[in-house]
């Protein structure tokens, strides 16, 4: 089950830097997942500031 980013996102980046194999990028107000790509293993929810990405 991939991760997913929630509306507390603030668009800093942080968890597109960090995601191993680049499946964040830049949404329209948020980044966002792709499902396909991410491989759940929470990096992303591991940096972010807010909490945004959620399993």
């Amino acid at each position: 089950m991939a991760y997913t980013i929630n509306d507390e996102c603030i668009s800093c980046g942080a968890c597109a830097d960090t995601c191993p194999t680049e499946a964040i990028s830049e949404g329209d107000g948020k980044y966002v997942i792709n499902a396909d790509t991410c491989v759940d293993c929470g990096a992303c929810a591991g940096v972010c500031p807010v909490d945004a990405p959620q399993p």
